[in-house]
């Protein structure tokens, strides 16, 4: 890892800067904990014994490792080992103290994830996607073959298996609505035991998720997660006899929950207009009290034996910090800490589906109009908060101000805000981002003639959506991973995302061909005036490089100004020096063609760019 110098400018800091994940920890070996870290400048999994203060490195790979899970009884840790960031793999098992890693489940080829639930009584449950099959679920057993309990071709999911080890909750569609799942359980040998579906076969969009079986021995309670007041919110479905439990949380926003360790109670994560708060329900009395945390966000959550909560927080001013209710620090990463950057300011926008909310940060001091980017972020179902990013951070040392949109299709807002992203896909985020672009305009915060449309995955198709579409106000567009051309991007894409375009469109391409026509960057790519920079990871399972070189070829045959980088990764890079590299490159491309745009009067033109 490069070594941090004082020389060094800040927005290179707060990446290098180590960080750390909230611990998850063995429920029957709470001193035994899993976290991921940047320390040695990739992200890996770390085992830490809390009984000792002792950690050590679990994975060492050139892509990175994220995706780790650790025994019930902290012996093991099971960690997806996948080919250069395509997703695709198996996984491992490695004793928690360190030792050979081998197949956690051999006979299983490997596949996408799709859900790991590693029991207490000799028995997991791993779930699969791949194209050919759709979602197969197993049974796997130490020293047997796995049993296959589950297939079918929509996409589906392992929700968690009962403490007991006798009950696996699942998510699926069935239905042929992925953005709405379905719950069954069943037993070890697959036969059922309980259905729940809020979308009635599919004809409602009504969702359901597993929030987890009840941690007592013998309970078959499970913690579900629900639509039907128009967000997300927590009830307690007794899957032996099919009592339901509404508990009625009064909170504004999506409300999530786990179990507290003993079952008495829950703690519930309340996010709410782009920020988060912790609370405990207590099941005996009903009561809901605030667990107080400062303003900003809380990117995780858990309640331990002893009854103090263990949080991430961060805001957009100060980095990320692992805290316990007990007021002490957690984990914290040795080294350099990550300097702080600006707060966000709350801008609410009306648009055309209702008011849209926006955070802004601007450098200190500065009025306006600046040189503005309108960084997009990914998902669709996702959205910005008043929590620590580097990227956004960067560009304000750069002088330039950054509007970030929740736009329809954003959760935090209501099911009807998530929902709304319906067969005019990404031309109804693009209302929304045009509205607060108006709006940044008018209010004398942006320079209108240095506008810059950012972002990555979805928010990497939304610009490149929105240079075709809206070609007169944006002067540069940086894309990172994106959709650029649908329809081949469908084809070539991982099975679950072909299930979400499916719900999102209507049908698969060759059924609503218009819709993806309608949808698609590559049918405005003639349009677009601006330069375009492009970075693409030759492994991305979900945007994957087919596509994009299409719509590169198309810039290039009519000499538009772009550059294109390709890396050696997939949907995003969990290299420390590559994401500096790559955030490094778009600043430089931004700040060059806004300087060419000065010079040559503020007027859009075009001619060829290097790749």
């Amino acid at each position: 890892m490069t070594e941090i110098t004082d020389s060094m400018p800040d927005w290179e800091k707060r990446f290098r800067a180590p960080r750390v994940s909230l611990p998850d920890w063995a429920v029957d070996a709470p001193d035994r904990s899993l976290f991921v870290s940047n320390a040695t400048g990739t992200y890996e999994l770390y085992a830490w014994d809390r009984s000792t203060g002792g950690q050590r490195q679990v994975t060492d790979r050139p892509s990175g490792t994220t995706d780790g899970l650790l025994s019930p009884d902290g012996s093991s840790i099971w960690w997806f080992s996948d080919s250069d960031g395509d997703e695709f793999g198996i996984w491992l098992r490695q004793p928690f103290g360190g030792g050979e890693d081998v197949p956690a489940a051999p006979g299983l080829e490997p596949s996408y994830s799709a859900g790991l639930a590693v029991g207490r009584h000799g028995a997991s449950v791993v779930g699969r996607s791949t194209d050919e099959e759709g979602t197969t679920i197993h049974v796997v057993r130490e020293g047997a073959e796995p049993v296959e309990i589950y297939r079918h071709r929509e996409s589906a999911g392992v929700g968690d298996l009962s403490h007991d080890g006798t009950l696996i909750a699942l998510e699926h569609t069935e239905h042929g609505d992925a953005m709405h799942a379905a719950l069954r359980v069943v037993r070890l040998d697959g036969s059922p035991v309980a259905e729940l579906d809020d979308t009635e076969g599919g004809s409602r969009e009504l969702g359901l998720e597993v929030l987890g079986f009840a941690p007592v021995e013998g309970d078959t309670r499970l913690l579900v997660g629900h639509q039907r007041r128009g967000r997300w919110e927590p009830m307690i479905w007794d899957v032996a006899s099919g009592e339901e439990t509404d508990l009625a949380i009064e909170l504004p926003g999506d409300v999530n929950a786990e179990w507290y360790p003993d079952g008495s109670g829950l703690l519930v994560a309340h996010s709410f207009e782009a920020r988060g708060e912790l609370w405990r329900y207590d099941l005996a009395s009903r009561e809901l009290v605030r667990i107080d945390t400062p303003q900003g966000s809380v990117s995780g959550a858990t309640a331990r034996p002893s009854g103090e909560v263990e949080y991430l927080w961060s805001s957009a001013a100060l980095p990320p910090q692992v805290r316990s209710t007990s007021g002490a620090t957690v984990l914290d990463p040795p080294g350099m800490k990550a300097p702080e950057s600006v707060p966000v300011e709350d801008v609410w926008v009306e648009g055309p589906g209702g008011r849209i909310h926006a955070l802004v940060q601007r450098p200190a001091g500065t009025k306006g109009p600046l040189p503005t980017v309108f960084e997009i972020h990914g998902g669709p179902t996702w959205h910005d908060s008043d929590a620590f990013a580097a990227g956004p951070a960067a560009w304000v040392d750069h002088g330039f101000a950054v509007v970030r949109v929740n736009y329809r299709g954003s959760t935090g807002y209501g099911r009807a805000w998530t929902d709304a992203l319906k067969h005019r896909v990404g031309l109804i985020e693009l209302e929304d981002v045009a509205a607060v672009r108006a709006w940044a305009v008018e209010s004398g915060l942006a320079d209108p003639e240095r506008l810059v449309l950012a972002g990555g995955s979805w928010g990497g198709y939304l610009t490149l959506l929105g240079l075709g579409t809206q070609p007169d106000v944006w002067a540069v567009g940086l894309a990172a991973v994106p959709v650029a051309d649908y329809v081949t991007a469908y084809h070539d894409e991982m099975e679950a995302l072909k299930a979400l375009d499916r719900t999102l469109l209507g049908g698969a391409p060759e059924e609503v061909p218009e819709r993806y026509a309608a949808s698609s960057p590559l049918t405005y790519v003639d349009a677009v005036r601006a330069p375009v920079y492009i970075s693409a990871g030759l492994n991305d399972p979900r945007c994957p490089i087919r596509q994009v070189e299409n719509y590169v070829d198309r810039l290039a045959a009519r000499g538009a100004v772009h550059e294109v980088y390709r890396y050696d990764a997939g949907h995003g890079s969990l290299v420390v020096e590559e994401r500096i590299k790559q955030l490094e490159m778009e600043i430089a491309f931004a700040v060059a063609r806004l300087a060419d745009r000065e010079t040559a009067g503020r007027t859009p033109g075009e001619g060829g760019g290097p790749e």
